[in-house]
């Protein structure tokens, strides 16, 4: 009976507010991805995505954003660390809450004020807010979390809520065994833009961005902010005996790009390099490619899966980014280098053998949820 007032109740949207993160760029495309699946679903009269740290302070923010990233960089150990420290379902949810109470005083104003009828959370900065306040009846919003890693963290536990969408039915199975209802559960894969769903032709996709178009691509992303040891990587994959050319998305750090650009191939190197900025047409590169070499993000990895790649992991971020890799390895859709002199000799192994190179491609589409976007808007609409 709960679920059909939940479904009945939400089918007549009036403000869908989503919520989101600027810790690192996943939380927001997912965020971006719901937006675009609510507006080509006709879902709501009115819709909004905002970033939560646009209404803290300015300390808080730049510790949760910008020295995030400069750890990620520089000691990726340690906020591994804290993911392993912090992964205690329901045991420091008090003090964290305090915290985040005391540095988000203009992002509860907001809520209060809008009060939408329905907030759809990407990170877990929101949904603990949302949460509280939903707690003490100072909100009737109805709120929905969306998880965007392959893993449910216990920092996206909260006990004020309608439901919760995860990557795979294996976190579906731990949310459970964890006190979740069932009936609060849907396995609906991270959302990514709608874009990713369409079919584009390879060979074309590699002629309008000037690619050889019967050469093996590689796809390499720093992200949007431009984060990780990109150079070292290309350094990595000259020695290759397989002709290849490689595509090095570099987001918005400009510094990296111009590095790149300078990089040349040593005379008998069969490996091409081409250094890309910001792009919003990750669907078409990655169309383009045959294989994803990087780092292991939800949003990364679930784009690449819906284009078919193989993704080749190196050096992913322990934490979040080592379940992920852990969970393309256990599928069959991706390997491991954890030594980066053998990186092009993996390669080569890998371009040598078609057979397994196919069948991990199709390991890839086979969990694949290039809809996730669009099952969760339906779900949420009760279709």
């Amino acid at each position: 009976m709960g679920e059909f007032i939940w479904q009945k109740a939400i089918t007549m949207l009036n403000k869908v507010l989503i919520l989101s993160a600027s810790a690192g760029a996943g939380h927001t495309r997912a965020a971006q991805a719901l937006e675009r699946a609510f507006q080509q679903a006709d879902a709501a009269r009115e819709i909004r995505h905002f970033d939560t740290l646009d209404y803290t302070n300015k300390l808080f923010r730049t510790l949760y954003s910008k020295a995030y990233i400069e750890l990620v960089n520089k000691l990726p150990e340690v906020p591994g660390w804290f993911y392993d420290k912090l992964d205690k379902p329901w045991q420091n949810e008090r003090r964290r809450l305090a915290l985040d109470k005391l540095n988000t005083r203009p992002f509860v104003k907001m809520l209060k004020e809008y009060q939408p009828d329905l907030i759809v959370c990407t990170h877990f900065l929101p949904a603990e807010i949302v949460s509280w306040l939903k707690a003490k009846e100072r909100l009737s919003s109805r709120q929905a979390i969306v998880v965007t890693d392959f893993d449910v963290h216990a920092m996206w536990l909260c006990h004020h809520y309608e439901r919760y969408f995860v990557a795979r039915e294996e976190a579906r199975v731990y949310l459970e065994a964890i006190g979740i209802p069932a009936e609060k559960i849907t396995v609906s894969g991270i959302p990514i833009d709608p874009v990713f769903a369409e079919a584009k032709d390879k060979f074309e996709m590699r002629r309008k961005h000037g690619l050889k178009p019967d050469v093996p691509t590689i796809l390499m992303s720093a992200g949007g902010f431009g984060v990780g040891a990109m150079d070292g990587l290309i350094q990595s994959l000259l020695p290759m005996q397989h002709a290849a050319q490689v595509v090095a998305i570099c987001g918005r750090n400009e510094e990296l790009k111009q590095r790149i650009e300078k990089m040349r191939a040593p005379a008998g190197s069969r490996v091409t390099i081409k250094p890309i900025g910001y792009t919003t047409e990750m669907d078409e590169w990655m169309t383009a490619a045959d294989v994803v070499l990087g780092k292991p993000g939800g949003l990364t990895t679930s784009e690449a899966l819906a284009k078919g790649l193989v993704f080749v992991v190196v050096n992913p971020i322990p934490g979040q980014e080592e379940r992920n890799s852990d969970h393309l390895l256990e599928a069959g859709a991706g390997l491991r280098c954890n030594n980066l002199p053998v990186l092009s000799w993996k390669l080569d192994q890998l371009l040598s053998d078609e057979k397994r190179f196919a069948q991990m491609r199709a390991n890839a589409l086979k969990i694949a949820r290039p809809r996730a976007a669009e099952e969760i808007v339906k779900t949420l609409r009760g279709a």
